[in-house]
């Protein structure tokens, strides 16, 4: 079925909500987790492979942007504990995500696989889910990594413009506006987001090597671990991530692939 039907109710609103359109499969679903630092476009990725695999993109991201805009509907505890953090600038605690993952266990279930994106990001998270997975029975097809030169990953975000009214998102170089600076959209004027300039760059991608790099290890240890050179367009990305894990079906191997960079 098209999982672009399905609105993610459970997974965006909590445990009380329903989606509207529940999968019907014959087929083993996938259940896949996306690593990658911030501007090597996993987000992209994600939702390419959503369709391709008729799974649910399963994002943490989107679920913290939807509390945020539900002001009509009281939050969880976890949800309310993590807004709060996240109002005063801080990073929302590993045990205050998990509790937020926990209350939406019934997505991991799902008959149509996920794709989980934002989750883990420690190596804390990961081991948390691998035991909730157990638990429930679960298998996780392949953790697919994204890499990207760190360089390439400066040049990516530091292009970008971000509308002040609509949020749209452009890039100077691959993504430019037909009128330099403003919106093609509404008119907004495009800035460029604090944490887009270069030093603070290559702060954020500092902070996510530290913490992913034990989480890499993790992954590559159980056989799961799938790495991808995220070059190229988003549609040669993909055809490389696609080819990647249906070799993995196939074969069965339980060891880290390693694609090449396509010309």
């Amino acid at each position: 079925m098209n999982r672009s039907e399905s609105d993610r109710a459970a997974w965006l609103q909590g445990p009380l909500a329903r989606c509207r359109v529940l999968p019907i499969t014959t087929t083993e679903p996938w259940r896949v987790v996306l690593l990658g630092p911030p501007g090597v476009g996993k987000g992209t990725q994600a939702a390419f492979l959503t369709q391709h695999l008729g799974a649910c993109h399963l994002s943490t991201g989107d679920v913290f942007r939807a509390a945020r805009s539900q002001r009509d509907k009281a939050p969880s505890p976890a949800m309310a504990a993590a807004l709060d953090y996240m109002s005063k600038g801080h990073l929302v605690p590993d045990e205050i995500v998990w509790e937020m993952v926990c209350e939406r266990v019934g997505c991991l279930r799902c008959n149509g696989g996920f794709v989980l994106d934002g989750f883990p990001r420690t190596l804390a998270q990961a081991d948390s889910l691998r035991k909730l997975m157990e638990k429930e029975q679960l298998k996780l097809n392949a953790v697919v990594n994204y890499v990207l030169p760190p360089a390439e990953i400066v040049a990516r975000l530091s292009g970008r413009r971000t509308c002040q009214k609509c949020k749209a998102i452009f890039h100077v170089t691959s993504q430019p506006p037909r009128t330099a600076g403003v919106c093609d959209h509404c008119g907004g004027l495009l800035y460029q987001r604090e944490d887009d300039h270069p030093e603070s760059i290559a702060v954020r991608l500092d902070a996510y090597e530290k913490s992913t790099a034990p989480l890499i290890q993790f992954y590559r240890h159980r056989g799961l671990l799938v790495t991808i050179v995220a070059t190229g367009s988003p549609q040669e990305i993909f055809q490389r991530t696609t080819t990647a894990l249906q070799a993995r079906r196939e074969s069965g191997k339980q060891a880290e692939t390693m694609f090449p960079i396509s010309h």
